[in-house]
């Protein structure tokens, strides 16, 4: 039995339409379980109509996840289906509505589907995800045109943001902005202190096609922070703000008129910088605003000397006397004053009575003295006593060099030994190479520092690298001598395994052999290049075992005292406590994006340039003294010279990349090659910290061999983050600036130092103060009050694990004052504390 419908037919999913027939008295639908007629007869004027779509689908953009609808509707119809990428999409995904046109009784159909984020995301390649709908009648069928379905986005870098710009009065500003890639493409606005600027309202500012902002011409009221604004369906995006200025250079006024001639036969005129007033930066008029001019003897007054003279001369001599009168006396009591505090000085002097010959002498007996007797040291084997001074009094004494040894005597002297270090390093080198924890030691010369130690102690160095080994006194057992080695490990060589949000905050440094008893910590000083800020970072202290894996053995901030690890971090400097040798490396993990990384920019040319062609060369590396020593020594080979001084740029776990661009050349006379805007080095090249010497290089063009003189400006920024610009003036040719390779690399210590001559502090000295400030006192003038003075005070648990707390105190102090230790602020320091026994800080001939 047929159902006969109304004007309204729809189905949904589940009815299958197998076949259609249509009659001249109606049309009907046969499929599944049912049949629908529609009775109404269809004109024969129309029984031979293709289809046309009274609805075709339209291009639509996929926001976040939310799906799309796509709508097509025609008539005379019999079948409406869609097809996407040449697929026919399947029937249960349609909605199909059927109707008849009023007017002319024709049948309608309309067809809805909705499309999804993912099935988007499965078309791969370079073609576009397209539906089309096709529509049947009795006579054929019809196709829509194609609709795009696209997922719409804006990402978060601008392509180029605007730069700041100071400018005079009345110049015209180019404000660039190139706005993020995105789907649909961005439409860009600007703002000035976060108004909108409408061009219509001010015609003074015009937004070109490219999206750059023209002001025509600048006035005072146009300073400001300027701000790119892009926007499509889905975000809105704001580049960084760029700083406009406005200024005005100062003019002068007319001269006044000549004043009349004075009694000292002068006459004065003035002027005024206010034509206009500078402002907003400006400079300052050029020249003087008060002239003289002598008048002639006939304009000069006639004066003659009377009593206001005299009176004016006694009163200068008067003063004159009282001012000398009161400098005498001034004098006198600071010399009486300074008498008393040498006499305090040289009864409660704590150190440098013991560190430096100051003339003042002990009221000791004859056999007591200060320790200020050197050792000799032109003998093979010499016993001597007295004197273990500070190292910059025994300048070259104990130079590992040659190797030689100290080693206690039963009489409690000491024995100068020659050790067996070999003269030729290479067979060092080649010797604890072919150890078995050694494989991987490079046998690079230049890098490595080694030298023999005993008890004593002292101290191994890569000089310009910031990396020392301190070995404490009393580090190494007694009748033990060590061969020790200090060598920084290239990072190429070296692979650590990062993840996430990792990266190398350190050189990797070497220092062993592993496997060394030692009895107490010696101290590893290397540079980093973190914020040195603990809240934004994780930051951890790697070691490599022996089979080769990198074990964390400590995380900064949750250090445990009863490890053999420990580690302060300072703003550029790590000291890692270690009773192990073996290879480190200080890793970071961030924990937000204000995260930064310290990157050290250098900017070098070639020394000399005989071609059309000048290349500039910005280094973008970590901020560590090894990487500047590399890049330097590189630099050498290459024939480049710094053409400026180094800058430091903080760069944020962002993920943005870093630009770099140059500009304001004399357009005359030089033209950059560079095709594109700026230059761009990705993120995580530089935050990796795996590429040692990352620089780019931007190539000029001068139009003649005998332009020499070269002024531009270069800028290096992170996107959305903060920026440098460097202003470069200089001569090619001839360049006399004093600033060379050589003026950042004046670290020419010795590396490698044993004994007493590797500390400031003397050794007996020492073990005095150690007596006196371990014992806790109860009134805490001890070694926790030393530790507060010297700002140690965060590390107080880890000072009170050891046997001797000021001790370790002292070491660290050791480390951080090598080259810059100044014995009187210890000294003063000290006297603080109310350690005033000045017998604590006198030996004798028998303690020594």
């Amino acid at each position: 039995m047929p159902l006969h419908l109304g004007p309204f037919v729809r189905w949904r999913s589940g009815l299958v339409l197998t076949w259609i027939c249509l009659f001249s008295s109606g049309f009907t639908f046969i499929g599944g379980e049912h049949s629908a007629t529609v009775t109404h007869p269809l004109p024969a004027a129309f029984s031979d109509l293709l289809p046309h779509f009274l609805v075709e689908p339209d291009d639509v953009y996929i926001v976040k996840n939310k799906p799309v609808t796509l709508t097509c509707r025609s008539t005379p119809a019999t079948q409406i289906y869609f097809k996407c990428n040449g697929e026919w999409v399947h029937q249960d995904q349609h909605l199909i509505e059927h109707d008849v046109d009023p007017a002319t009784g024709l049948p309608v159909m309309q067809v809805k589907i909705d499309i999804s984020r993912q099935q988007v995301e499965k078309i791969f390649g370079l073609e576009d995800y397209w539906c089309q709908c096709v529509a049947w009648s009795t006579t054929g069928t019809q196709k829509s045109q194609k609709a795009y379905v696209r997922i719409a986005y804006l990402r978060k870098n601008f392509e180029e943001e605007p730069l700041g710009k100071e400018v005079a009065l009345d110049q015209e500003i180019l404000l660039r902005c190139h706005p993020p890639e995105g789907v649909p493409p961005a439409e860009v606005e600007w703002q000035r202190n976060e108004e909108l600027i409408d061009p219509k309202t001010d015609p003074n500012f015009f937004i070109t096609v490219d999206h750059n902002l023209i002001i025509k011409q600048a006035r005072l009221a146009d300073t400001g922070n300027y701000t790119c604004v892009a926007k499509n369906i889905v975000a809105r995006r704001k580049s960084s703000s760029a700083t406009v200025i406005v200024y005005v250079d100062g003019g002068w006024s007319e001269w006044s008129k000549w004043s009349p001639c004075g009694a000292d036969c002068t006459m004065w005129r003035s002027r005024e910088c206010t034509q206009p007033t500078p402002g907003t930066g400006g400079k300052d008029c050029q020249g003087l605003d008060l002239q003289s001019l002598n008048c002639t003897s006939e304009q000069c007054p006639q004066t003659a000397s009377g009593a206001e003279d005299v009176a004016l001369y006694v009163g200068i001599v008067v003063v004159a006397l009282c001012l000398t009168l009161l400098l005498i006396i001034l004098v006198l009591v600071y010399r009486r004053k300074k008498e008393g505090l040498d006499a305090d000085v040289a009864d409660s002097s704590i150190l440098t009575t013991g560190f430096q010959p100051m003339g003042i002498k002990p009221t000791k007996p004859e056999n007591s003295h200060l320790l200020t007797i050197q050792p000799d040291l032109t003998t093979t084997t010499t016993s001597y006593q007295g004197t273990l001074r500070s190292r910059h009094e025994v300048a070259g004494k104990f130079s590992m060099s040659n190797g030689p040894l100290l080693e206690p005597l039963p009489n409690g002297s000491h024995t100068l030994h020659n050790g067996k270090l070999p003269s030729d390093p290479n067979d060092f080198m080649n010797r604890l190479s072919s150890q078995t924890y050694f494989k991987t030691l490079p046998r690079d010369n230049v890098n490595t520092s080694y030298g023999t130690f005993n008890f004593l102690g002292g101290r191994l160095t890569l000089p310009n690298t910031g990396i020392s080994l301190l070995i404490p006194p009393e580090a190494i057992p007694r009748g033990k001598i060590y061969e020790i080695y200090l060598t920084i490990q290239k990072k190429e060589d070296m692979r650590l395994p990062l993840a996430g949000c990792q990266t190398l905050l350190s050189p990797v440094v070497s220092c062993g052999p592993p496997g060394v008893v030692l009895t107490r910590p010696v101290i590893l000083s290397m540079d980093h290049c973190s914020d040195a800020c603990l809240e934004n970072w994780a930051i951890r202290l790697k070691k490599q075992s022996y089979e080769g894996t990198w074990e964390d053995v400590l995380q900064l901030g949750e250090e445990v005292v009863s490890e053999p690890y420990y580690c302060q971090l300072e703003a550029e400097t790590c000291r890692v406590f270690t009773e192990q040798l073996g290879r480190f490396a200080l890793v970071g993990e961030s924990l937000s994006m204000a995260a930064a990384k310290r990157l050290k920019l250098l900017l070098f040319g070639p020394a000399y340039c005989s071609t059309l062609e000048y290349n500039i060369r910005i280094y973008c590396m970590d901020d560590t003294q090894d990487l500047l020593k590399e890049v330097m020594q590189m630099e050498r080979q290459l024939g480049g010279r710094l053409i400026d001084e180094p800058h430091v740029l903080l760069f944020k776990d962002s993920y943005h990349n870093l630009r770099l661009s140059i500009h304001d050349m004399p357009q005359a006379h030089w033209r950059s090659k560079l095709l594109a805007g700026y230059q761009e080095i990705p993120f995580y090249h530089i935050w990796s910290g795996s590429q040692r010497t990352l620089h780019c290089t931007f190539t000029l063009e001068r139009q003649s061999l005998s332009t020499c003189d070269l002024t531009c400006t270069l800028c290096v920024w992170q996107v959305e983050g903060e920026g440098q610009s460097f202003t470069l003036d200089f001569n090619i040719s001839k360049d006399i600036r004093p600033l060379d390779s050589d003026f950042l690399l004046m670290d020419n210590c010795t590396p490698a130092l044993a004994g007493p001559s590797a500390f400031q502090i003397p050794y007996l000295i020492r073990q005095k103060i150690c007596s006196s400030l371990d014992t806790p006192c109860p009134n805490g003038a001890d070694w926790r009050l030393l530790a507060q003075r010297l700002k140690l005070d965060r590390h107080m648990s880890f000072f009170a694990s050891k046997a001797s707390p000021t001790s370790v105190i002292l070491d660290l102090w050791e480390a951080q004052h090598f080259h810059s230790g100044n014995l009187n602020q210890l000294a003063a320091v000290m006297a603080e504390i109310g350690k005033q026994e000045a017998m604590i800080f006198l030996v004798s001939d028998g303690e020594c």
